[in-house]
């Protein structure tokens, strides 16, 4: 027997499923506050002083954070290159006004300080407030519209076509309930970035974070509550017809699919998934309760708590749908037939069973040799700060 034939080629695709899910929750969990805390960085910080505390609180670990963000397109890449296909085209100009976004904040930090001029320097921090609020939206609308599902058909030899001139202008994203999705994503990232605030400074900048992430946590229960209940009456889901083959090609064409119905009829089929929506409004719920008391560390785990489980109650519901097709269902993308081969697969799997034990290890040393607050004082002291 070949060795990649040990794990069955199926189950492999669920591993992969659930790995991606993972990146992208690692994603939001690390780079989400960096994002957060740009976007509150104009209204937290109001003298100089206090917003280089703030950016030196995310300075030294943004960049490693963006490990998450790079394995998780990676992933895409080698695990679901049809996924890959479909979004990164469909996407494009939301994916090149995300990267443009992000580009602020490296040149911001770079040259914010480098002239002594207030206009200058408000300048750069509304750039880097645009780099953290922008991709934290952008990346909620996204969601949205793979919820709604994209106008695309597959062509006989697999090759993605996009109906019309619908993805090639960024406006057509921009629907009711994907604006609404970038609403839950923006104010999910500015509490998960006041409740990193809130353990990282002290003083003035500590108290305004608490007080707007507060703010931020109820906009995230509420919309996160209107988006489900818009899931329910105003939103088509999709379901496979007929049994799917067993360890079948990745061939989506093979599969019939129909619209209809609800994405939460994954609910009814399996009870279980209600854990992720359970974990998004207790995590948000006891981290505004946190930024009330003044908790700190309690107060970040349980905004991290509700990151995961807002981003799991998307995957499970949409399970075993990764891409949805508007204009041709069949073209839908799924974990059974979206996947690389059965060998890349494994191989992959051999790869991160090694490496990602390696990744959280030095993280979690980076976050502990950086563990403690940042002070005005030692902003004020230091050569080397922000």
């Amino acid at each position: 027997m070949i060795l990649y034939e040990l794990i069955d080629f199926d189950i492999l695709r669920v591993i992969w499923w659930v790995l991606l899910g993972v990146l992208l929750i690692g994603f939001s969990l690390t780079d989400g506050f960096d994002m957060g805390a740009a976007a509150l960085l104009p209204f937290v910080g109001k003298t100089d002083v206090e917003r280089r505390v703030v950016i030196n609180t995310v300075g030294p670990v943004w960049e490693g954070n963006q490990v998450w963000f790079i394995l998780g397109g990676g992933a895409i890449f080698a695990a679901w290159p049809p996924l890959y296909a479909v979004s990164f085209s469909g996407f494009y100009l939301a994916m090149f006004a995300v990267l443009a976004a992000l580009i602020l904040r490296p040149v911001g930090f770079k040259y914010r300080s480098k002239r002594d001029s207030q206009s200058w320097r408000n300048g750069w921090d509304w750039a880097l407030f645009v780099g953290g609020a922008a991709p934290a939206l952008l990346f909620g609308v996204a969601v949205g519209n793979v919820l709604l599902g994209v106008p695309f058909h597959l062509t006989e030899d697999l090759m993605p076509m996009y109906d019309g001139s619908f993805y090639m202008k960024f406006l057509g994203l921009l629907r009711p309930f994907a604006i609404l999705s970038g609403l839950v994503s923006l104010s999910m990232l500015v509490m998960h970035g006041a409740a990193w605030l809130t353990l990282k400074t002290e003083g003035a900048v500590q108290l305004r974070a608490r007080t707007l992430g507060t703010y931020a946590g109820i906009v995230a229960a509420v919309t996160y509550a209107l988006a489900g209940l818009w899931l329910a009456v105003g939103v088509d889901g999709f379901h496979l017809v007929g049994e799917v083959a067993a360890n079948g090609p990745s061939n989506p064409l093979y599969n019939e699919v129909a619209r209809g119905g609800s994405w939460l009829a994954a609910y009814g089929e399996r009870p279980w998934i209600v854990i992720a929506p359970i974990m998004g409004f207790v995590g948000i719920a006891m981290a505004v309760l946190g930024l009330r008391a003044g908790r700190e560390v309690s107060t970040l785990l349980w905004s991290k708590l509700s990151i995961a489980g807002i981003i799991s109650s998307v995957g499970l519901t949409m399970f075993p749908f990764i891409l949805p097709s508007t204009v041709d269902p069949d073209s839908s993308l799924t974990v059974w037939d979206a996947s690389s081969s059965h060998q890349t697969l494994f191989v992959m799997l051999v790869m991160a069973v090694f490496f990602m034990p390696i990744i959280l290890a030095y993280t979690a040393w980076v976050y502990k040799v950086l563990w403690g607050k940042v002070t005005e004082d030692e902003i004020t002291g230091s050569g080397h700060s922000y």
